[in-house]
């Protein structure tokens, strides 16, 4: 397998920061749609996509082959919800599905509303609830479903093992965008991306 080339390199940290970038984009626009929601207290950006990359070798080859480390991939895109009651889950279910729907419509985006994932919690300690289920129906009858307390509160799913970390809506590793009593506090998708001007020298 041949390694790949220092271009190769290149093109691929490029497709990174290219898929964080969308993936900004996209939670600006579902945040944009949750805040029309009366009973969403906040909304953040939070995991990878908030955060500047780091490199690592990733799971394709032949970077793993050759031990080749790369801009970290997001994989999906994490926000954090902090909701007043959770009755209005099947709106938040229905806007994000709109928002994206509209992002790929304007921008050729294409995001699926399974790869934004929902933390809802509660209260100024974060307790967290479970997150916004992305079945059309609760319950769908799936083997999700059977999780114990999941669909409890409709649409809120819950995950076997799961555990929601305090540390992951730590101030210094989440993004705010949205505040009742402030409005939109900023776009992700106009904060800068870390590493747009090194990558090539580091590959």
């Amino acid at each position: 397998m041949r390694r790949p080339t220092r271009r190769e390199i290149a093109a691929q940290d490029r497709q990174m920061l290219d898929r964080q970038a969308q993936f900004r984009l996209a939670a600006d626009a579902v945040t944009a749609a949750l805040a029309g929601v009366a009973e969403v207290e906040a909304v953040a950006l939070i995991g990878s996509v908030a955060r500047p990359l780091w490199r690592e070798v990733p799971r394709f080859q032949p970077f793993r082959y050759w031990d080749v480390p790369v801009w970290h991939e997001c994989k999906d895109i994490d926000l954090a919800v902090w909701l007043d009651r959770l009755d209005p889950l099947p709106t938040l279910n229905r806007a994000r599905s709109l928002a994206l729907h509209q992002l790929f419509k304007e921008k050729q985006i294409g995001i699926a509303h399974h790869q934004v994932e929902i933390f809802i919690l509660q209260g100024e300690v974060n307790a967290y609830r479970g997150r916004l289920c992305s079945f059309s129906q609760c319950p769908k009858g799936r083997r999700e479903c059977l999780v114990p307390g999941c669909g409890r509160d409709p649409f809120l799913q819950q995950h076997a093992g799961f555990t929601f970390w305090p540390d992951a809506v730590a101030p210094d590793r989440i993004m705010p965008l949205y505040d009742r009593r402030r409005g939109i506090l900023r776009r992700a998708s106009e904060t800068p991306a870390e590493g747009q001007d090194d990558h090539v020298a580091t590959g």
